[in-house]
């Protein structure tokens, strides 16, 4: 079942000994997108991923919500670029 790989925000926030409102700041701020059931938030398998990078630059490195936004788009611009960059050299391939 779906619901099984749920992560409820409460459990990684006192893991990660955080505030529940930093993870509201980050939906509120259009950063992650996690699951409400019930009235409580969860958190998918791709959201974990992305909310521990987050926590990493803004409670290490003190990074604000915009700062995070922007690294954020940035990383996605680049893996999108790796990306073309990998299905260029495979058609590159072809033609050799």
């Amino acid at each position: 079942m779906e619901n099984e790989k749920l992560v409820t925000a409460t459990d990684f926030c006192s893991c990660h000994e955080i505030e529940v409102s930093f993870i509201q700041s980050l939906t509120e701020f259009g950063l992650i997108e996690p699951k409400v059931i019930e009235e409580e938030l969860f958190l998918t398998p791709d959201e974990l991923a992305k909310l521990e990078r987050m926590v990493a630059l803004h409670y290490e490195m003190n990074i604000n919500l915009e700062g995070i936004d922007a690294i954020t788009h940035l990383l996605g611009k680049i893996e999108r670029m790796q990306n073309e960059i990998i299905q260029l050299r495979n058609k590159l391939r072809f033609y050799e």
